[in-house]
């Protein structure tokens, strides 16, 4: 498998994986959708931490749900995230039309761009630990970032939660758990790398000295959500990733 054949692989997974939970997020006929889906009265909103340059936003995200709030650390990241999200705007641009973020050029879809850390970003107050880099796509009247505030449908964290200690990782979880929709739909969605639980069956974590992050095995992301107070709805592995690299693992949480 080439290296370009991943992120298409990876995309698909995520995909099918919240489509199975959330099948009203479906736009096509499938087997999943719903024969009379119950009209939705509000955006579908997600969040996406630790995005980097966008990319579980532009192919998972936004073929899903109207409205993301994409959060990353990297000042070079959030502003390739940026540049990407601003050239979907218009036909002009460096970037060819299949590559241009679904609904932002037609304003059905909403992408806003945030700066900051996980160790101290709060959902419900989305502004209050974060620098606004722009917005591209919908905008609410009469203030453009008058929803960042909203209740979420789905927060998304992957390949990020490595960098966080177990005792920031527990906070932070706690706190998007807040920021969910009321009424029992709502999901956070964690997709990470997993190492070995331990060989008595128990949690286990490596340390990487190149990269300063935590790999954690199954069981020691049990304990997380478990110390977090969030209900597991569902786990699935990452199925055509090449051999040799870390199980990859989906977990959808309440």
């Amino acid at each position: 498998m080439g290296l370009q054949t991943l992120p298409r692989v990876d995309a698909l997974g995520s995909r099918q994986f919240l489509l199975h939970l959330l099948p009203e997020l479906s736009t096509v006929r499938s087997a999943i959708r719903p024969l009379a889906p119950t009209p939705i009265q509000h955006r579908i909103r997600a969040i996406d931490v630790g995005a980097g340059i966008g990319r579980v936003t532009s192919t998972v995200l936004l073929h899903l749900v109207e409205d993301v709030v994409l959060l990353e650390p990297v000042e070079s990241f959030i502003q390739e995230a940026y540049a990407a999200g601003s050239a979907s705007t218009s036909e002009a641009g460096p970037k060819p039309p299949a590559s241009r973020w679904k609904g932002i050029k037609d304003n059905k879809k909403s992408v806003s761009f945030l700066q900051g850390t996980l160790q101290e970003f709060d959902p419900t107050s989305a502004l209050a630990h974060s620098k606004v880099i722009g917005r591209v796509g919908y905008t609410p009247t009469p203030q453009a970032m008058s929803d960042i505030n909203d209740k979420l449908d789905v927060a998304w964290c992957q390949w990020c939660l490595g960098h966080l200690s177990d005792v920031d990782l527990v906070a932070f979880l706690k706190r998007c758990h807040a920021a969910l929709r009321e009424g029992g739909r709502s999901l956070i969605i964690v997709k990470e790398n997993l190492c070995r639980d331990a060989d008595d069956g128990g949690p286990r974590t490596v340390f990487d000295d190149q990269d300063s992050s935590l790999t954690r095995s199954d069981m020691a992301w049990k304990k997380i959500f478990q110390d977090a107070g969030l209900r597991l709805i569902k786990e699935q592995t990452q199925h055509g990733l090449p051999e040799g690299l870390y199980e990859v693992k989906m977990y959808a949480l309440r």
